[in-house]
């Protein structure tokens, strides 16, 4: 099997990471495109970091076991199936799953922190990062964290004033200058959508 083309997807959270992929997914199979989530390797609650109010962090690079995250993608680059257990971010009302991620030619790693994670960096061939207005950020946060990880609205507010947007200074921000396609999600990214899929339908041909 030849190597395959990673594509690596990141921006801030809220900036409509998750929406896109789905696009993406929608216009491709299984058998074509393999998409893995570092949301899938957050450490264990009790291993998060703990801030000065008692707070646990899991904006951080070190809230990733990014050691086993990028040693499951490379086995994917070698051919192998890779078996992980679903990350419900805490949330007692739902169930894991079992995910299974199958080789194919394309690749495709999101996360908040795959540009800065060297040993990720160093495999993606093509990077998107998306870019939103802080207030809409915000508030997909808000919507997120409420609607699908039952998060307490103080709670996604805390979070977000003094873990999310300092991450994101830090952290996420820095490398968008690394990027080969910048896409703006500030009300559609329709266009943005339609030169990706036809890139990665080039790829997938090539």
């Amino acid at each position: 099997m030849e190597k395959p083309f990673i594509v690596g997807i990141t921006g801030g959270s809220g900036s409509g990471k998750t929406t896109f992929l789905k696009a993406i997914e929608e216009k491709f199979s299984k058998e074509d495109i393999c998409i893995m989530s570092q949301d899938e390797y957050y450490r264990p609650r009790e291993e998060q970091f703990v801030d000065e109010n008692g707070v646990e962090n899991f904006d951080l690079p070190t809230s990733i076991d990014d050691v086993k995250f990028a040693a499951d993608l490379k086995r994917l680059i070698n051919g192998e199936t890779v078996n992980k257990k679903e990350y419900t971010f805490n949330n007692d009302s739902a169930e894991a799953q079992m995910l299974t991620f199958t080789p194919t030619k394309v690749i495709i790693v999101e996360g908040i922190f795959i540009f800065h994670y060297p040993q990720i960096a160093q495999l993606l061939d093509f990077k998107v990062y998306i870019d939103a207005r802080d207030d809409l950020k915000i508030i997909r946060r808000i919507r997120r964290d409420r609607l699908e990880r039952n998060y307490p609205l103080d709670d996604v507010l805390y979070r977000y004033q003094h873990h999310v947007t300092p991450a994101y200074e830090r952290y996420i921000k820095p490398y968008k200058a690394d990027a080969n396609v910048i896409i703006n999600n500030h009300s559609n990214f329709q266009s943005a959508l339609d030169m990706v899929v036809a890139f990665l339908d080039y790829k997938l041909t090539d």
